[in-house]
């Protein structure tokens, strides 16, 4: 088990704070390169310490080569990785993340993506004969809740799924197997061309989506006659704001619900992962907003995930930046449990009946008969093919593997709630037996005093009688 690498980044004044008289009222002190002291809207002296702190002055060099270049050689391992920027709106999330653009030339200002693209190519480049290797990259924004494909925008609602190999994926998203560091960063700026941006006034390109960045890294080894899949994740968040500073309105102003909302959806998931009871299965809501579903993986995972929290320094975003440090605080504190992923041997004997052969084999298959055959017969024996087990259909798969997922889920959620129930049920019956000894006690007093009204009535019933045969006996006489 380990803990997710979380770094807090804190950008330059802004020319707008520095006017406002921001340079002289910075809420922030450092320290050393991990711990620095916040100081809060009440002048209260917080300190918070994380794996690395990155102040004003700071590279986007040094980001990489503490925060990402680990994680990019893990992928090329086959082990997943996931990076995420998190923080308000106009805190740097997008320049940490591109920089001031994808094919900005000035190696000093280049963000965490071109990087990573570069570190993948230069880690990949095979210095053995025997390996052969391709990098897929796939872009997708979720805007207003909808997973839409960047480098196809007719795909304006892809849906997520689960497989129990793969992990979680993205139906149907396109994919590009890019050649060189040029040809991806191309790709990705055509991606970037189509995401949802808006003017406000904190930003005026503000982001007004979750970009996914998506690289799958696929290695063959023909000596070894085996192959092997890393995934390497980044996630530009849009931030999270506030309507009085933004002055949204209107169709951004929805943006800004949506965005918060999920957000707020991350910040519950963070909370469930991390105040778990100790020895109980707690159900953790991933499936509440599309983004935390995306993140499943990344988040108490098998993937190595690190999280750059982005702030400001300006004593007029001092609650922002407060909600952001605590935040990643509280993302620290996340295990997670990295492995190789998806190693497969090859057979020799060329038997593969007994596993479901990977889609890419399927779809080799179908593009050979496509070549001989018309659309309507390859169709058919497509169909018959799955009919009779030789290719399987990976949509159903993954959606069995889902229902399953999903009946685990409700399993936990129905045991949970039994266990409530009979904790209820139990505390009620001690009430009962509470409030039946009261009731027998009232009871019993109240025989007594009925007793003690009948006691005195025949005193005084006999008294009377005495006196008037007494009376009368005195007349008698």
């Amino acid at each position: 088990m380990s803990s997710i690498t979380v770094c807090a980044r804190f950008r330059p004044l802004t020319s707008k704070e520095k006017l406002n008289g921001d340079a002289d009222s910075v809420c922030i002190r450092c320290i050393d390169s991990e711990t620095f002291v916040f100081k809060d809207d009440k002048d209260e002296e917080l300190t918070f310490s994380f794996d690395r702190v990155f102040y004003e002055e700071s590279k986007q060099d040094d980001v990489y080569q503490f925060l990402a270049l680990p994680i990019v050689r893990d992928s090329v391992n086959a082990i997943n990785g996931t990076i995420i920027t998190y923080g308000q709106t106009g805190a740097g999330k997008t320049y940490s993340m591109e920089g001031p653009g994808i094919l900005e030339c000035d190696e000093q200002k280049k963000g965490l993506l071109p990087r990573v693209v570069k570190g993948l190519f230069d880690s990949l480049s095979p210095s053995d004969e025997e390996l052969t290797f391709s990098i897929k990259l796939s872009m997708v924004e979720i805007y207003m809740e909808k997973i839409r494909d960047l480098f196809d925008l007719s795909k304006d609602n892809i849906q997520i799924k689960e497989s129990k190999s793969r992990g979680i994926i993205l139906h149907g998203v396109t994919e590009i197997t890019v050649l060189d560091p040029a040809e991806a960063l191309q790709s990705l700026s055509r991606g970037i061309a189509n995401r949802a941006v808006g003017e406000t006034q904190m930003n005026l390109a503000s982001s007004r989506s979750h970009c996914v960045y998506i690289f799958t890294i696929q290695q063959e080894f023909s000596r070894e006659k085996r192959m092997r899949s890393g995934k390497l994740i980044l996630v530009d968040l849009a931030g999270s704001e506030k309507v009085e500073k933004t002055g949204a309105e209107g169709r951004v102003l929805e943006e800004a619900k949506t965005i918060n909302k999920s957000l707020s959806a991350l910040g519950n998931v963070i909370n469930s992962l991390t105040c778990g009871l100790q020895g109980k299965t707690s159900h953790i809501p991933y499936r509440d907003s599309k983004l935390t579903r995306m993140l499943q993986d990344a988040l108490g995972g098998t993937a190595r995930t690190a999280l750059l929290c982005c702030c400001s320094p300006s004593a007029s975003n001092v609650s922002e930046s407060l909600s952001t440090l605590r935040f990643g605080a509280r993302a620290k504190h996340i295990k997670s449990s990295p492995r190789v992923h998806c190693i497969e041997e090859k057979s020799n004997t060329g038997s593969t009946a007994s596993s479901p052969p990977g889609d890419e084999f399927s779809s080799r298959i179908m593009n050979e008969l496509g070549k001989r055959l018309n659309v309507e017969d390859v169709k058919l024996l497509e169909e018959l093919f799955i009919q009779e087990g030789i290719l399987y259909d990976l949509q159903s798969v993954e959606e069995d593997q889902e229902i399953e997922n999903l009946n685990f889920q409700t399993i936990s959620l129905l045991q949970e709630a039994l266990e409530k129930l009979t904790s209820a049920i139990d505390e009620l019956k001690r009430e009962n037996s509470i409030l039946k000894a009261k009731v027998d006690a009232s009871v019993e007093f109240s025989f007594c005093k009925e007793d003690k009204k009948r006691l005195i009535h025949n005193t005084i019933f006999g008294g009377v009688i005495f006196v008037s045969l007494w009376g009368l006996l005195v007349w008698v006489i």
